[in-house]
């Protein structure tokens, strides 16, 4: 009697942090900008990378010139605000861990986890400010530009090693961690990955940009045993192969020696998701490959597709939590990019129309 319909109707599937993710809090600060800006900055026109010292002007300048919007981002976080947009109820499905200083950015984000309802325990410092990641769009193309700052900052001894919060890992069946935190603490990565193998529960991680598998090569190798569930996009699958020295670039064959690289945890296969904008979705599992076509959309109705491959993840982690079938889990992704891709940011309307 006590239980909420929720719960009546979907038994323990639906219990709160369900979901957990661990990465870096961003204040996404986006902006329509110019092809002069990004070679002011040598920015390429469809990118991730981390700020150092030649883009420290380029924040003061995008807000000075351009008319500039602030979201709360972060790649870990945007996925599972998502899952926790496309399930609705209960609330708290997502539990997310990351840094962030003690600063008004700070406060906005806190703001923004608790409006989606994503159960946020941040490990709050003052020795840096709360990172921020500049958008910079120009057509269906973005450019972005992380500066970590207090997202760098996150300690495995500080805040996942404390007993109120290992619980809320402990809670969860599904773990998501975008590529991007394998730069900040991959001991912390190890010790829920390694949980997450242990009592066979499903570890999934993103490839998240092509840096990643390029100059932290060894950290993604480290956490790839662990990996039941692999998401990357065209561009980082394909520097992801020629760093592995797979020597193909055909992305069902880059996808099926993915899926075979040694693996702790037996008892579940590998599965690899890599998504190629607006051509089919690719898809390894239990040795086959899959294709799925994505939602059809007109080109005009594409506002930003900033945040399109973190709803994508967002959508296939709230049917995965579910314990739904692997095409459905496509088919809500989908779903969830093509909504994301027709407003700006990782935003959504009130309620989703996915059946």
């Amino acid at each position: 009697t006590n239980k909420s319909r929720y719960e009546q109707k979907y038994n323990k599937i639906y219990l709160p942090n369900l979901l957990f993710g661990m990465g870096n809090p961003l204040l996404d600060i986006c902006a329509v900008v110019d092809k002069d800006f990004l070679d002011k900055y040598s920015l390429k026109p469809n990118d991730q990378i981390l700020a150092d010292d030649k883009h420290k002007a380029l924040f003061d300048e995008l807000v000075k010139k351009f008319k500039v919007e602030y979201h709360a981002g972060g790649a870990t976080q945007n996925s599972i605000k998502i899952a926790q947009w496309m399930i609705q109820e209960p609330h708290n499905i997502g539990t997310f861990f990351g840094c962030i200083g003690k600063d008004n950015f700070g406060k906005i984000l806190k703001e923004k986890a608790q409006e989606a309802h994503v159960d946020a325990h941040y490990y709050e410092q003052d020795e840096e400010p709360t990172g921020t990641c500049a958008a910079c769009i120009t057509g269906d193309n973005r450019s972005l530009v992380a500066n970590l700052a207090a997202a760098n900052c996150y300690k495995r001894d500080k805040h996942l090693d404390l007993e109120e919060n290992w619980k809320l890992v402990e809670k969860a069946k599904v773990y998501y961690i975008a590529g991007f935190f394998l730069t900040v603490s991959v001991e912390s990565i190890l010790k829920v990955a390694k949980h997450a193998s242990e009592t066979n529960k499903l570890f999934c991680l993103n490839l998240s940009a092509p840096f990643i598998s390029q100059f932290f090569k060894d950290n993604l190798m480290q956490v790839m045993p662990y990996v039941d569930v692999l998401f990357g996009n065209e561009t980082e699958a394909a520097t992801f192969a020629k760093e592995q020295e797979f020597e193909t670039k055909d992305i069902k064959e880059i996808a099926k020696k993915a899926q075979a690289l040694p693996k702790v945890n037996k008892k579940r296969e590998r599965i690899v998701v890599f998504t190629q904008g607006k051509d089919e979705t690719t898809v390894v599992h239990s040795g086959k490959v899959e294709t799925f076509p994505v939602l059809k959309i007109d080109p005009k109705d594409i506002v930003d597709t900033n945040g399109a491959g973190d709803a994508f993840v967002g959508g296939f982690l709230s049917q995965l939590v579910q314990e739904k079938p692997l095409d459905h889990c496509v088919k809500a992704a989908h779903y969830a990019a093509y909504v994301v891709i027709q407003r700006a940011g990782c935003n959504f309307p009130e309620k989703p129309d996915f059946k």
